[in-house]
């Protein structure tokens, strides 16, 4: 039981880091990809489809506040990145700041899927006829997301530090 707690208190400010930036980040590639590039869906795509100039001003609004929240999130990352940096206590690792991104991002993926999929219906990650199906497989790669990101922190829980 120490060994964990030590393992965290010592890791934990890289780990509050890397799980900020890793929602900001996972937050960017599925706006700019799924909403910009792809153009698969916009925030509100399900409730005000892209039919008049009102509902795309609406969805254009909607995802750069979606944007500016993603934003928000990587800066909180930035911020609790410096600050660990500032603290010779913390125990840098590669596999613990990547497997914090990894978790991040894809917690980043259940929640905006649960939510904004499932709960809300506000759009689907692909709409049509099979989009529960990609609505799912968003789900999937989230919790894939997190459980690799999780093994990897616990294999560097095991990592002898120098």
């Amino acid at each position: 039981m120490e060994a964990n707690s030590g393992y965290f208190s010592k890791h934990l400010p890289l780990i509050s880091a890397g799980i900020f930036l890793g929602l900001g980040l996972g937050g960017f590639v599925d706006g700019i990809l799924l909403h910009q590039i792809l153009q698969w869906h916009h925030m509100l795509s399900s409730v005000r489809p892209l039919t008049t100039d009102s509902n795309i001003d609406m969805n254009m609004v909607w995802d750069g506040l979606f944007h500016a929240l993603d934003w928000v999130l990587t800066v909180i990352g930035v911020v609790l990145l410096w600050r660990a940096g500032g603290h010779d206590d913390v125990v840098w690792s590669s596999r613990t700041f990547g497997g914090s991104l990894l978790v991040g991002a894809g917690l980043f993926n259940l929640v905006e899927g649960i939510i904004n999929h499932q709960i809300l219906g506000i759009h689907h990650v692909k709409p049509g006829v099979h989009q529960l199906a990609w609505d799912l497989g968003f789900l999937v790669l989230g919790a894939s997301l997190v459980l690799i990101g999780g093994m990897m922190l616990q294999r560097g829980n095991t990592e002898i530090s120098e």
